[in-house]
C-alpha cells in the first residue's frame, strides 16, 4: 500500500475494513459505472443538476482514495455516446460540470501524482471541453502514480468499431491478408497498453454493464451496490475491494 494517512479514523468502519484488505491482492485496475445521480436528486425533490454536482464529490473521494491505496488504474464512466439523447439543457450542464471539475481538480490530481487520460470519441466534444481535457492530459503526462481514465463520449461498441477500422485501414495500406488476432484488436482499443479491469463496480443497483468496456471486462469481477453514486464514499470502495478479494478468480479454469 501507499501512504494511507488520513484514509480512516481510528475505530471507524473504514479503519476496520482497511484491516481486512490484503495488500498483495489489491486489484490493479478498477472501473466504475457511476449511476444514480438523477435518482439521488429526485429522491430529494432537487433538479438533476444537483445530483450530478453531488456526484463530483464522490469522484474526488474515490480518486484520492484509489491513488493512496496504490491502484494502478481507475476508470470512471462519465458520459456515454447514448447520453447525447438526454435533454439539451442537461447535456449542456454536464459539459459545464465537466469543465468545472477539470479546472478545480487538476491541482489535486497533480498533488496526488495522478496521470489523467480520456477514452472515447473526445474529438466529437465541444472545442472548449477538448481544450481543458488536453491541458489536463498534457500537464499530468509525466506523473508516475495512478492512471485516471475518464470515459467521455464513450461506447464499448464504438470502441470496437474504431479499433477494427484502424486495423483494416492499416491492412489495406500494407496489403496484409492475415486474420485479425486478439492482440491486434486489443492494441487498437482506446485502452491499449492498460491492464484490463480486475473489478467493475456499478452503483445504484442496476444489473447491466451499459455498453462499457465490452472487450476489457471479459474476466472482470462485477460488484453491484444499491448505493447511489452521490452517496458512494471511501467505505463503499473498501467494501467492494473486500468482496473482490473473497472471490476465486479462475479465468475459465478449474
Amino acid at each position: 500500500m501507499h501512504d494511507l494517512e488520513g484514509l480512516a479514523e481510528p475505530g471507524s468502519v473504514e479503519a476496520g475494513l482497511l484491516k481486512v484488505i490484503e495488500t498483495a491482492k489489491l486489484p490493479k485496475h478498477i472501473a466504475v459505472i457511476m449511476d444514480g445521480n438523477g435518482r439521488w436528486a429526485g429522491l430529494r425533490s432537487l433538479p438533476r443538476v444537483a445530483g450530478h454536482r453531488a456526484g463530483m464529490v464522490s469522484v474526488r473521494e474515490v480518486v484520492e482514495t484509489s491513488a493512496k491505496l496504490g491502484l494502478e488504474v481507475l476508470t470512471l464512466y462519465a458520459f456515454s455516446v447514448e447520453n447525447w439523447k438526454r435533454p439539451r439543457a442537461e447535456v449542456r450542464m454536464l459539459m459545464n460540470l465537466l469543465k468545472e471539475f477539470a479546472r478545480r481538480e487538476l491541482r489535486n490530481i497533480q498533488e496526488s501524482n495522478v496521470r489523467f487520460r480520456v477514452i472515447g470519441r473526445a474529438q466529437e466534444l465541444q472545442p472548449s471541453v477538448q481544450r481543458i481535457l488536453t491541458q489536463a492530459v498534457e500537464s499530468t503526462r509525466d506523473n508516475s502514480g495512478m492512471l485516471l481514465q475518464i470515459a467521455l463520449n464513450y461506447s464499448g461498441r464504438a470502441e470496437l468499431v474504431d479499433a477494427t477500422n484502424r486495423i483494416l485501414l492499416e491492412r489495406v495500406r500494407n496489403a496484409d491478408k492475415h486474420p485479425i488476432t486478439e492482440e491486434q484488436l486489443s492494441g487498437c482499443l482506446y485502452t491499449a497498453g492498460v491492464p484490463d479491469p480486475d473489478l467493475l463496480i456499478r452503483t445504484s443497483g442496476e444489473m447491466r454493464i451499459s455498453n462499457f468496456l465490452l472487450w476489457q471486462i471479459a474476466y472482470s469481477e462485477i460488484y453491484v451496490t444499491p448505493t447511489l453514486w452521490p452517496d458512494f464514499r471511501r467505505k463503499d470502495l473498501f467494501e467492494a475491494i473486500v468482496e473482490f478479494q473473497r472471490r476465486n478468480r479462475r479465468y475459465g479454469g478449474l
